[in-house]
């Protein structure tokens, strides 16, 4: 065998290479979806256009997704599944509650600050989704909500928060108020710094609203 047909093969990619560039693509086709549902609307959106944006061809994107709408719904689950590794990584170091707590909120927009088309999408417009709504209780979302009210029920346990309340209920509420902060600063200015501002605000509001009365059990 010469060695110019030597030279002209191909070297074997290794398994785990071929499963990073489908991961990358993927991910590529992520992240134009955002700009491109962020600039647009979703209805708006053509999936040739997030294609475009993402330099792959229009049937690409049905290899990773069966249509826009899963499109959406996997760019949320995306986003949800990095803050859950941000806070299985973050949250054993915080020593009570309230510290974790502050945590969760300090993360969920720090994470957002700097992204407006981020923070536009998982806000405005994945409320243009009626599958998306309906799927609202996905595991992952469903697990992040756990994971504040697992927070709760510890701080409870212990007597460091209020014990009178749903820690489902508690998670939902924080959620929703870090949902409507979110939204508000990108359809605003979406100053720099205000989300990381607006999390010390809302950690104070949400920690003294679940504080325990005093003289409780006395």
């Amino acid at each position: 065998m010469s060695e110019s047909s030597l030279s002209a093969r191909r070297p074997r990619r290794k398994r785990g290479e071929r499963r990073a560039r489908v991961g990358d693509k993927r991910q590529r086709i992520l992240d134009a979806a955002v700009r491109v549902f962020a600039k647009k609307g979703f209805h708006a959106t053509r999936v040739s256009e997030v294609a475009k944006a993402a330099g792959v061809a229009d049937g690409t994107i049905y290899l990773y997704f069966e249509s826009k709408d899963e499109l959406l719904v996997s760019l949320f689950e995306d986003r949800v599944q990095k803050l859950l590794a941000f806070l299985a990584a973050e949250l054993p170091g915080a020593p009570t509650a309230s510290d974790r707590l502050r945590r969760i909120i300090e993360l969920q927009l720090g994470l957002l600050e700097g992204e407006r088309d981020l923070a536009e999408v998982v806000t405005v417009i994945l409320r243009q989704s009626t599958k998306l709504m309906k799927e609202f209780a996905a595991p992952k979302f469903t697990a992040y909500l756990d994971t504040i009210a697992r927070v709760v029920a510890e701080g409870q346990a212990t007597g460091e928060l209020r014990s009178d309340l749903s820690p489902h209920l508690a998670a939902r509420a924080i959620f929703g108020a870090l949902d409507g902060i979110t939204m508000t600063w990108a359809l605003g200015k979406a100053d720099r710094g205000g989300l990381v501002r607006a999390s010390g605000q809302l950690a104070e509001l949400v920690l003294r609203g679940l504080a325990p009365a005093r003289g409780a059990g006395r």
